[in-house]
Formats: C-alpha cells, sequence, structure tokens
C-alpha cells in the first residue's frame, strides 16, 4: 500500500488566506441535505494566488467568487480556485448524506437527531474551508427542517431570529459573537425533553441554561445541570472567569465518538456523561459526569477565548483544562482521592503509552492523523505538567499567570510557549529548562539512594534521573522536576516537608540537626509524572502507610506494599519456591480496614488493589501466567488473614447511604469473595436488598471473577431488568467481557448479536470489545490467539464504520513488547494482517505501522 505521510510541526507555516466572516445555511433533508456557506475572505500573503480549501465526502453543487460561479478543481481532500484578490466573498454549496455517515465525524445521524462532530477535522465534511485552528471567523447560521420531526434546531452563540416556513417546516439562525476555528462550529437538530434553569453571573447578567435529552429521559438530567450551575460559580470564583454568552446549551446523543466536545455554547455530549439516577446510575458516573461537565465549561476560556494555533499545540488546551477540571473536583470532593484516580491513569495507561510505539511528548513533533492526537499524554501527563507548574509558582503566581495569560491572548490562536512565557512572565520564575516537558517524549526514571550519619546527625538522599530512550527520541536531557518530600519520625512526626528543585542527572541533598534516621516519603503526592526507584523496606512502607501526612502517600505506600509481595511470589514461582505472604503486609492493611480516622474512601482505595495490567507497567517484562498465580494468592491470603476485619467494615457500611462507604462497602464485598462461596449470600443479599446502582453492580462485579449459578442468575436478573436501557446494559456488557470465566470469550463472540449491542455504536463497542481487551487480560491473552483474533475481526469491521473507534481499540495489541514470545508472535500477526488491508484508515495506519517498525 502507499505509504501515508505525516505532518510536522517544523512545518508549520500561517495561512496564506484567513476567513474572517462566514455564513452556513443548511437545509436538513435526510440525504439531500444541503449547505450553503458563504465566507468572507482575506489574503494574507500577496504572493499566493491560489486559494485551497480542506474538504471530505461532499458532493459540489456550486462554486461562486463575489457572486458570479467561476472553475474550480476539486479532489478527494480539497477544492482550490484562483482568488487574485485582497478579499473577497466565496459563495460553496454542498450536499451531504448524513445518515450514511457512520464514521460520526462532520455532520452525521444519532437516533434521528442530527448532530455534528468537527473536533479535529469534521468540519471539512460539511462544506469546504480552510479547516485548521488559527483561523477563527463569526459565525451566522441558519438552520431549516421539518418542524414535527425536528422542534429543536440548535448551533453556537446567540439565537437571533426564528420563524415558520411553508409544508410544515421552520427555521431558526444563530450568531457566535466571538471568533472561532471551524472545529469548535456544531449543530444539533432533533426532538428532545428539555431542562432549563438559569445562573446568575458574578456581574448579575442572567444566563439561560439548557439541557437537551431523549425523550423520556428528563428525570436523568438534573444532576449535569446542577455540575454545569457549580462549574459556572467555580470558575468565577477559583479563576476569576465568567461566562460570556447568553445561553449555555448540552445537547446528550448516544452516537459520540467522545466523552463531550466543548462547541461555543453548544456542548454535545456523550449520553454517559449526562444522563443519571440513583436507579440507574453509578457513584463513579455521577463524578464523571460532574467531572466532563465542568471539564467541557471551563473550556469556554482555555480551548474556546484563547485556542490552539496548530493541532501539535493540543495540550495547550486540553492539559491545562484537565488540570482545572481536577481541580474543581478536588475543590468539591476529596482532594486525596481525586489525585489517586488521576496518578492511576498516569502510571496504568500514561506510562505505557510513553514506553510504545506511540510515545510523544505532550507537543508532539509529527503525525499521520490528528484523531490520534487525542492521547494520555497530551490530556493527563499534559495536566501533570500544568500541576508541576502550578507546584512551582504557587497558586498566587499561578493565578498571575493565568491572567496575563488571558490579558495578551483572549481571541487569538497562540502556542504552549505562549502560554509558559505568560506564567514565566507574571511569577518572575525561570521555566526555561522546564519547558523540556513540553518537547522531550518518555517517562524519566528517578532513582534514589538514602545514607545517614549518625555522628553528624546529617541525611543524605542521593537523586539521580534518566530519561529512556523512546521511539521517537534517542537523545534526553535533564528535566526540572520538582520533587515533594517529607522525612518523618520513627514516633511518626513529621520533620521536614518541602519541594526539592532536581534540575540535573545527579543531585545530593543533606539534611542536618536530625536525632535519628527518617523515613522519607518521596515524590508525595505524585509530584511529578515519573518512576521512582528507591529501595523501600517493610518496615518503612508500613510506617508510611500509618504516619505519612498525605493521605496520597499513605495509599502510595499500600501499593509498593503489595505489589513488592506479589513480585516477591513471582518470584518464588520461577525458582520453585512456595509462595508467601509476610505477616507484616497483612497486619499493615488490618490496621487501614480498621481504622476509624481514616475517609471511608480513602480506605475503599487502599483495598482497591493492583490490577494485573496496573502491574505489568511496573516492569519491562512480565512472565504473564506467573504473575497472575502470584496476584491471585497474594490477594487471597490478604484476604483470608483479614476476614473478619473486612466482613465486620463491610456490615458497618451497609448502614451509610454515602458515596465512600459504598466504595468501601464493595471493596470488602470483593475481597471477601476470595476467601470463601460462604460469602456469596452477602453478595446476593446486597444485589436483591439494592437501592441504587452502586450496589447492584458492586455485588455483580464480587461475583464476576468466577463462574457461578447465582452469577448466571442475577446476571439473567439484571438484563430483564435494564434490557431497554442502554447506559445500563454497557455495564452488563461490561461485566460480560471481564469474566473470570474460561468461557467468556465464546460468550462474548455470541454477544455481538445480541440486541443491546451494535457495533456502529462506540458506547457498546467500549463497553464489550473494549473493556475485553484492556481489562480482562488473561482470556484476552490466551495462548490459543482467539483473544487478538477476537480484537483483530472487530478492528477489521470497525476500520471502514468508525476508524476513529477501531484505532482507539488498537491499543492492547501494539503494546505486544512486554510479553513472551509466543504471545508476541501472535500480536504480531493480528498486526501484520490489519496492516494488509487494502483500505486502511490513517488512524489505524499510523499506529500500527510504528508498532511493526
Amino acid at each position: 500500500m502507499t505509504q501515508m505521510k505525516a505532518k510536522y510541526l517544523k512545518d508549520y507555516l500561517p495561512p496564506a488566506y484567513t476567513i474572517t466572516h462566514i455564513d452556513l445555511d443548511f437545509n436538513l433533508a435526510g440525504e439531500q441535505t444541503r449547505v450553503i456557506a458563504k465566507s468572507q475572505l482575506v489574503r494574507k500573503d500577496s504572493a499566493q494566488t491560489r486559494l485551497v480549501l480542506d474538504g471530505d465526502q461532499m458532493k459540489v453543487l456550486s462554486v461562486k467568487l463575489n457572486g458570479e460561479a467561476i472553475d474550480y478543481v476539486q479532489d478527494e481532500t480539497s477544492l482550490s480556485i484562483e482568488a487574485d484578490f485582497s478579499e473577497f466573498e466565496l459563495e460553496i454549496v454542498t450536499q451531504l448524506d448524513p445518515e450514511a455517515n457512520s464514521s460520526l465525524e462532520g455532520l452525521y445521524m444519532s437516533d434521528g437527531a442530527y448532530c455534528t462532530q468537527c473536533e479535529a477535522e469534521g468540519f471539512r465534511r460539511i462544506t469546504y474551508f480552510l479547516d485548521r485552528p488559527d483561523v477563527l471567523a463569526i459565525y451566522t447560521v441558519r438552520v431549516e427542517a421539518d418542524k414535527n420531526a425536528f422542534p429543536y434546531l440548535l448551533s453556537n452563540g446567540n439565537l437571533i431570529e426564528q420563524g415558520t416556513l411553508e409544508n410544515g417546516r421552520h427555521f431558526v439562525q444563530w450568531q457566535d459573537p466571538f471568533p472561532k476555528p471551524a472545529y469548535l462550529f456544531a449543530l444539533v437538530a432533533g426532538d428532545f425533553d428539555l431542562l432549563e434553569d438559569e445562573f446568575i453571573t458574578r456581574s448579575q447578567r442572567p444566563v439561560k441554561l439548557q439541557v437537551f435529552v431523549d425523550k423520556g429521559n428528563l428525570h436523568k438530567s438534573h444532576h449535569a445541570m446542577a455540575s454545569l450551575k457549580k462549574s459556572m460559580a467555580w470558575d468565577e470564583s477559583r479563576f476569576d472567569l465568567e461566562y460570556d454568552l447568553d445561553i449555555y446549551m448540552i445537547v446528550a446523543v448516544d452516537f459520540f465518538n467522545m466523552g463531550a466536545m466543548e462547541n461555543k455554547g453548544l456542548n454535545v455530549f456523550n449520553t454517559k456523561y449526562v444522563l443519571a439516577d440513583t436507579s440507574s446510575a453509578t457513584d463513579d458516573d455521577y463524578h464523571g459526569i460532574e467531572s466532563v461537565v465542568g471539564h467541557e465549561y471551563f473550556h469556554n476560556w482555555t480551548g474556546n477565548r484563547v485556542t490552539c494555533r496548530d493541532w501539535f499545540q493540543l495540550s495547550l488546551k486540553e492539559g491545562l483544562t484537565v488540570f482545572r477540571d481536577q481541580e474543581f473536583s478536588s475543590d468539591l470532593g476529596s482532594r486525596a482521592v481525586n489525585r489517586i484516580h488521576a496518578i492511576k491513569v498516569i502510571k496504568n495507561q500514561q506510562f505505557a503509552e510513553d514506553s510504545g510505539p506511540m510515545a510523544h511528548p505532550i507537543r508532539p513533533e509529527s503525525v499521520i492523523e490528528m484523531n490520534n492526537f487525542y492521547t494520555v499524554t497530551v490530556y493527563n501527563k499534559g495536566a501533570e505538567v500544568i500541576r508541576m507548574m502550578h507546584t512551582l509558582l504557587g497558586e498566587a503566581r499561578f493565578q498571575a499567570g493565568m491572567k496575563l495569560y488571558f490579558e495578551r491572548h483572549d481571541g487569538q490562536a497562540v502556542t504552549c510557549d505562549d502560554f509558559t512565557t505568560a506564567m514565566q512572565d507574571a511569577s518572575g520564575v525561570d521555566l526555561s529548562q522546564f519547558t523540556l516537558w513540553y518537547s522531550q517524549s518518555g517517562t524519566p526514571v528517578v532513582s534514589v539512594a538514602e545514607s545517614f550519619d549518625e555522628v553528624k546527625g546529617e541525611y543524605k538522599l542521593v537523586i539521580e534521573q534518566q530519561t529512556p530512550v523512546t521511539v521517537d527520541q534517542t537523545t534526553k536531557a535533564a528535566m526540572h522536576i520538582p520533587f515533594d518530600l517529607e522525612l518523618i519520625s520513627a514516633d511518626g512526626d513529621s520533620m521536614l516537608s518541602e519541594v526539592l528543585d532536581v534540575k540535573s542527572s545527579h543531585q545530593e541533598f543533606v539534611f542536618s540537626d536530625l536525632a535519628h534516621k527518617p523515613t522519607p516519603s518521596l515524590l508525595q503526592n505524585f509530584s511529578a509524572p515519573v518512576k521512582l526507584h528507591f529501595d523501600y523496606s517493610v518496615e518503612q512502607l508500613v510506617h508510611l502507610m500509618r504516619f505519612a501526612s498525605s493521605e496520597v502517600a499513605r495509599w502510595e505506600a499500600s501499593v509498593a506494599l503489595i505489589s513488592q509481595s506479589i513480585w516477591d511470589n513471582v518470584a518464588n514461582l520461577a525458582a520453585k519456591k512456595a509462595m508467601h505472604l509476610d505477616l507484616r503486609v497483612s497486619d499493615a492493611y488490618r490496621g487501614v480496614i480498621l481504622s476509624d480516622s481514616l475517609d471511608a474512601s480513602l480506605v475503599a482505595e487502599v483495598l482497591t488493589l493492583p490490577s494485573v495490567s496496573a502491574l505489568i507497567e511496573q516492569v519491562n517484562s512480565v512472565d504473564l501466567d506467573a504473575l497472575v498465580l502470584a496476584r491471585d494468592f497474594v490477594i487471597g491470603e490478604l484476604a483470608s488473614t483479614c476476614e473478619d476485619e473486612l466482613l465486620t467494615r463491610y456490615c458497618e457500611q451497609a448502614e451509610v447511604d454515602e458515596a465512600g462507604a459504598r466504595a468501601l462497602k464493595n471493596a470488602c464485598l470483593l475481597l471477601l469473595q476470595k476467601v470463601s462461596d460462604q460469602h456469596q449470600q452477602h453478595a446476593q443479599s446486597q444485589y436483591e436488598n439494592a437501592l441504587n446502582m452502586t450496589d447492584s453492580l458492586g455485588a455483580l462485579q464480587a461475583l464476576n471473577g468466577e463462574e457461578s449459578s447465582l452469577r448466571e442468575s442475577l446476571m439473567t436478573d439484571y438484563e430483564k431488568r435494564w434490557l431497554e436501557t442502554p447506559l445500563v446494559m454497557d455495564k452488563w456488557l461490561t461485566l460480560q467481557a471481564t469474566s473470570g470465566s474460561e468461557t467468556c470469550l465464546e460468550r462474548l463472540e455470541k454477544l455481538t448479536e445480541h440486541s443491546s449491542f451494535s457495533f456502529s455504536n462506540p458506547n457498546r463497542v467500549r463497553s464489550l470489545v473494549g473493556a475485553f481487551a484492556a481489562a480482562n487480560l488473561v482470556q484476552f491473552h490466551r495462548l490459543d490467539g482467539k483473544g487478538y483474533g477476537f480484537l483483530t475481526e472487530t478492528i477489521i469491521k470497525l476500520n471502514k464504520l468508525n476508524p476513529q473507534v477501531a484505532a482507539r481499540l488498537i491499543t492492547p495489541l501494539i503494546q505486544f513488547k512486554k510479553f513472551d514470545l509466543d504471545r508476541q508472535k501472535l500480536m504480531k500477526a493480528s498486526l501484520e494482517q490489519i496492516l494488509a488491508l487494502p483500505e486502511l484508515s490513517k488512524d489505524l495506519y499510523e499506529k500500527v505501522s510504528k508498532a511493526l517498525d
């Protein structure tokens, strides 16, 4: 096949033309949908007379320049004309077929409603345009459709006109007064239930709030509305940012590739992040809705009012906005638990990306398909870089930097360098070395050695850093790492707490006047996204679990302690020795279970033991079979040793109606199932008496480890109860996909024919196939290769149907190098099968070719 070309950051050039205003007229009529686009263009490069516009999969009906029909050249991805004018009007009329658009990019249909998704390059499927983020225009949009079928016609900005037409049709006209790039354009037309409210800004300006959901789901939209109002108030109080339009709309659609999209004033959401009531949504669902609603709202300033110059700068808006939504969740809830969740994403997913074929900096240097930029590196590591900046500057100077950033760049498309320059100028802190975090890929490895001079009372830490070579970069420089440290006395008192500036490959820090050797709490709160190597003893980790001032550090110590026990037993298996669990480990966990001073949600996090995939990310290569055996043994021994305490805590939490208590109760229940089948009665009783989805699902998850008649009975009951509720059935599909049963894969193959499953719906595909490949490692990595075959067949099917979803599913296959040679051979064969497809999408080609390179 023809090799697809990459685009490079170094090749960026400003646009030769820009578009200042665009009038869009949509006549929505199924496969005969027509779009008239009138654009006002200005030539910025006097030497350029050829205008090349981006476009994909459209029929051109006419092209006019200043009102006159003109000749044009059209190919698969562009339309070009001669335009030797300094300013001119260009009118292009296109015809679309939204119903045939299964990619869910551009204008498409979602359960009978018209919907758009234009980020990153979807607008070019609507009309020919300069579809790049540094072309900002004022949009005026007229939408016409059948009034009975599509009573709501929505777009960006403020509503300026509406009326009734002949033949049962009607129209609306919207205008967005703020210049924006094409990726922020949105249109929705459909028949929905509507929840309305109002928010009064700090300047006493009323803003109409609207949440549109599918008919019959109005009662599930209240939490999303409450989350929106909280977000607006928080952004005013924490970041001094006020909303700028007269209306803010959220529309929930079931067919959506992403979680949500921040289109100016009209946010299009996946139903997963809008719909919730206690009977059908878990506590995690409620938290996810609050977080995502906040994230998209916060984009109004960090992404919309100030946007990206080019897609290589994606972390400018996404990393910053993830940091902001994390802070929002932390200010409203448990800061420790929210931080733990963020750390898990980095350690379990982002570190894997850094060490794999798709390694890239948070500001990448090249890309073949822009959709492949939407990664945990750009988003979540990007947020960690912002968090490190916040750590180095402090809240006051960080906020001063944000203020200067908006003063300088409001209404502009800018770069990551513009952001760091504003932070540096406002704070007076030199960030020149720190900016390497934007351009250098990979995970730094920080090794720490300690020594104590009893005579001098001096405690020394020697800190060394080294970033391994990645597929995209061979030369690595020392990074500026904020290294949060606490020294804890033998009595459990804090002797010292400070943030060290680690800037060199080798640094020594000496702490004087200490009466005895302390226990160090290193890299507290995960103050930098690095891998920490320190030879902690069991005693030190137990001490940290009891006395570290940071709750996150206590959790990290527990993870290190249990992980160490598992890897010790992997070594025992290799040496053909008997496995065992150190009693000090179970005693430490017993102390956490019995603690009445720790928050229930934090205890639940400690008892949520590392998954197989999380453990794999701690090593360079793995004997998967030995790891699974060792992990099962350690968890079983821990649960057996602490059985009485777990059961006591489980029963105590059963009486408490609070999210943290439910999390702890379900963590205890899951561990109790590892002890004896007699505890199945607790799971059955919890399911049958559950008053909320958290408890229902918690009971099923506890029984999901192995086949049993009780599991089958309760799963059948759940299916009958929720068969007509897609989001709730997604949870059932995921349970089936992550079952510990030996027949799991065979069951999944049959479930692709289930009435609740559809390959055309990303939520269904992610719930069944995505969950299987990412979370059921034992069955996915079967030695007969059938797990790889199941994923491969799905990816081949999705290559034409929805290549963006296909490319996101393939991640477990491209990370084959950590496994044994037999499994590597099977996984590579699957990748070669995909690479040989005659019409392979750019999305998949980029990932597969890099993996096999």
